[in-house]
């Protein structure tokens, strides 16, 4: 069904009687609202993101000069890769270092993400009107 309004067309659906293109916007606008649980766990970051944050202390004292966040990401980037394929033991003992530490991060966040579900389950984690963080003078 096509109907003329002032110079313009516009298409509507023939069960709701109104632009398409409001159908859409509501079905974007219900997932960007979705309710944010502060209380649940982060994922822990990867063994290249520690890897990244050493990395990044070295260079910036090696290369006061270079100020860019693109550089630096790229020459890590390099450095992470070599590190797999060079033959050199400790390039290999230095990545695992990493890889040890992000295992172990993620068995922490493991234990208290099974921890939160228990509470969900449970029904510890809903907050009642007393046990908001924001109170209200009145």
């Amino acid at each position: 069904m096509t109907k003329r309004t002032s110079r313009r067309s516009v298409v509507t659906s023939e069960k709701e009687g109104r632009p398409n293109s409001s159908r859409k916007l509501t079905m974007k606008q219900t997932k960007k609202h979705e309710k944010f649980d502060v209380k649940k766990p982060k994922k822990p970051p990867t063994a290249f993101f520690y890897f990244l944050e050493d990395f990044r202390k070295e260079f910036q004292e090696q290369n006061p000069d270079v100020k860019s966040m693109r550089d630096i990401g790229k020459a890590c980037g390099e450095k992470w890769k070599t590190m797999t394929y060079e033959c050199d033991f400790l390039s290999i003992l230095e990545k695992v270092k990493y890889y040890d530490i992000a295992t172990e991060k993620r068995a922490e966040f493991d234990r208290a993400m099974a921890d939160y579900i228990k509470r969900q389950e449970s029904g510890e984690g809903e907050e009642t009107e007393g046990d908001s963080e924001f109170e209200y003078d009145a």
